[in-house]
């Protein structure tokens, strides 16, 4: 990343669902997931126009997702045009029969840059009962060991929630024994009245915050935060309150956790199996459909984009916040609880200085160093 790239021209992160097709069905995708893929999902050719229209933007990461990516017959030959494009592409995989050895292989040799595991718990126990599929647990592990054999880069995704806050630290400890450059930590986002129980109060994501930033200085990997934009403005706090005090500043591997130069939800685009773009899976607000337009005309012009880029649409509290800039909270969440995108977020206990009558203390931009995560 530079510090000179432009939002408004390209975004920073491009995620394509691939399918909502699985054999199994999971948490992640509920009642969405189906045993043969729809009628309606970008078929071979569609999908690589797509690709060439995510390549003429050049965004810095180019993920595929789905609810069983494996599930499509071309999902070899599209990771291998999306390579041959110059894209270095992501995928992420459930652990489903479907990720074995040879499927490892095969991924390595079409050129994907990076695959992407789940672990949401750090026992087999916990994990499968959070994804809600007995022996997946084991599966992962088990691709942790292909992956390292074919010596295919990899990372860790955990879906942090209720079930879960208790096991940071032990999933921290399981993940130094593998070779993984990121942690990823994916803040909820609930879509449904289940999910809505179980989603972690406000102090519990302050108090995840706390523990994330202090497992960041002891692990050899990053560790990066999506859906939860206020762990900026608490890396930032931190920081600026031990300058403050004199205290030498912690150091880490590469750049500050879980810092993007940009706001995630100004520099997503999500595009569905059937072409829907949104800017973001958890944020289902359709901009456009890469069948009848172009992804740079959705991008640059539809409402849906420029309005999220513009921190001034803001409103409650997030709109008085002096960290509005880099952080400017998770719209995905702010539209699910209050089904305006543009709300405070729910889940952020900070009161900002101006409604407290106090003159801003802190920084509206990120510190240099905070410059250097290329990785999704």
């Amino acid at each position: 990343m530079k510090n000179t790239f432009d939002l408004n021209k390209s975004p920073l992160i491009v995620v394509w669902e691939t399918t909502q097709a699985c054999d199994i069905a999971c948490l992640d995708y509920g009642d969405w997931v189906r045993p043969d893929p729809d009628l309606l999902e970008l078929s071979t050719q569609e999908a690589e126009r797509m690709i060439d229209e995510v390549a003429e933007m050049q965004p810095p990461i180019f993920m595929m997702t789905g609810a069983d990516p494996l599930k499509r017959d071309d999902i070899y030959d599209l990771v291998r045009y999306a390579s041959l494009r110059h894209l270095r592409p992501i995928l992420a995989l459930p652990a489903t029969p479907r990720l074995n050895r040879d499927a490892v292989a095969d991924l390595k040799q079409a050129g994907l840059s990076r695959l992407v595991l789940n672990l949401d718990g750090s026992s087999a126990e916990l994990h499968d009962l959070i994804c809600g599929v007995n022996g997946s647990f084991t599966r992962a592990m088990d691709a942790v060991q292909w992956v390292g054999q074919w010596d295919l880069p990899y990372q860790i995704t955990t879906h942090y929630s209720q079930r879960n806050l208790h096991d940071l630290e032990n999933l921290a400890s399981l993940l130094k024994t593998m070779r993984i450059p990121q942690w990823n930590v994916i803040f909820p986002v609930p879509l449904s009245a289940a999910q809505l129980e179980e989603m972690p109060s406000a102090e519990q994501f302050e108090a995840a915050f706390a523990r994330l930033y202090v497992l960041a200085q002891k692990v050899p990997f990053k560790i990066k935060t999506s859906e939860a934009p206020h762990y900026r403005r608490f890396v930032i706090q931190q920081r600026a309150m031990a300058r403050a005090a004199g205290v030498e500043q912690p150091q880490f591997s590469e750049g500050i956790p879980g810092i993007f130069p940009v706001q995630e939800d100004r520099g997503t685009m999500f595009i569905s199996h059937t072409g829907e773009v949104c800017p973001s899976a958890l944020l289902p607000v359709s901009a456009g459909n890469v069948r009848v337009q172009r992804l740079m005309e959705i991008y640059r012009s539809s409402q849906v984009f420029t309005l999220l880029r513009d921190a001034r649409n803001l409103t409650g509290k997030c709109a008085e916040c002096e960290f509005k800039q880099v952080c400017g909270g998770s719209r995905a969440r702010a539209y699910a609880m209050n089904a305006d995108m543009f709300r405070e977020d729910p889940a952020c206990v900070y009161r900002p200085l101006a409604s407290a009558g106090v003159r801003n203390k802190f920084p509206g931009t990120l510190p240099e160093e905070s410059i250097a995560i290329e990785e999704p």
